[in-house]
């Protein structure tokens, strides 16, 4: 009884809304995600029509889960953050600074929602701008809609996985997207990293719920970071450009040099 009841209700209340479930792996993660707030977030996409094919599990992670799904053939990423796991305080960091998000409540739920809608204000924010990273489609509560980057229901892979030809001129593309992301979107990343850059013939950036807007107390810091961390890593494979000049060009004479 219990969640058995629990697990043939969302069967029978999803098949009756016409989504198909496409991967038994999704039942498999099912007790662990989806709980009944997800549930609740899950059935108000489905009913806009915005869901018509749940599918397998594309990352699972301690903060969020992403499962494949498609809209009437077009490939989505659903991203659903977890309540009962999600950092809390990690999150309140980049939340607290944020001009955006001061009204949000201190719950751990009302937290992860407003996460969730500042990873779509976010992705918004870079697409407008012309940087390849997921296109963000809906939210409701904890669960994001977003473009699915991959092809045959495979995502491309980070780039630490990823087969490159030319280190060289993908670093100088991402250092090219972080400076557009700053400059013509207002943001910083605060989280870049190998595993947060997929690839495929060029670079995506993904995860974005902590990028923060520049008038966060800790904006120059993240920047410096991100900086850090891409040279970090491209320096095994190509020349890197000195992190201190890369900053000073990029925040240019408006603002000091943080």
């Amino acid at each position: 009884m219990g969640r058995e009841d629990e697990h043939e209700r969302f069967d029978r209340k999803i098949e009756a809304m016409g989504v198909r479930i496409k991967d038994a792996n999704t039942v498999k993660v099912r007790d662990d995600v989806f709980d009944e707030v997800t549930l609740l977030a899950l059935y108000k996409l489905v009913q806009k029509k915005l869901i018509t094919v749940i599918g397998g599990p594309i990352s699972t992670g301690k903060e969020a889960n992403v499962f494949y799904g498609e809209r009437d053939g077009r490939g989505l990423a659903i991203k659903i953050y977890r309540i009962q796991t999600a950092n809390f305080k990690a999150m309140n960091e980049y939340l607290a600074g944020d001009r955006r998000f001061s009204s949000v409540r201190g719950t751990r739920k009302g937290l992860i929602f407003a996460w969730t809608k500042k990873e779509f204000s976010n992705l918004a924010r870079a697409h407008e701008a012309g940087i390849p990273a997921p296109e963000p489609l809906a939210f409701d509560r904890n669960i994001l809609l977003m473009e699915f980057l991959g092809r045959d229901e495979v995502a491309y892979p980070q780039l630490r996985n990823a087969e490159v030809e030319d280190y060289g001129m993908v670093y100088r593309e991402i250092l090219g997207y972080v400076e557009r992301l700053y400059r013509e979107a207002r943001l910083v990343h605060a989280d870049l990293s190998e595993y947060n850059i997929l690839y495929h013939e060029k670079p995506y950036l993904i995860d974005m719920g902590q990028a923060v807007t520049l008038d966060h107390p800790r904006a120059s810091a993240f920047l410096i970071r991100d900086i850090k961390n891409l040279n970090r890593y491209f320096s095994r494979y190509c020349d890197v450009q000195d992190e201190q000049e890369i900053i000073k060009t990029l925040v240019g004479s408006e603002r000091r040099e943080p």
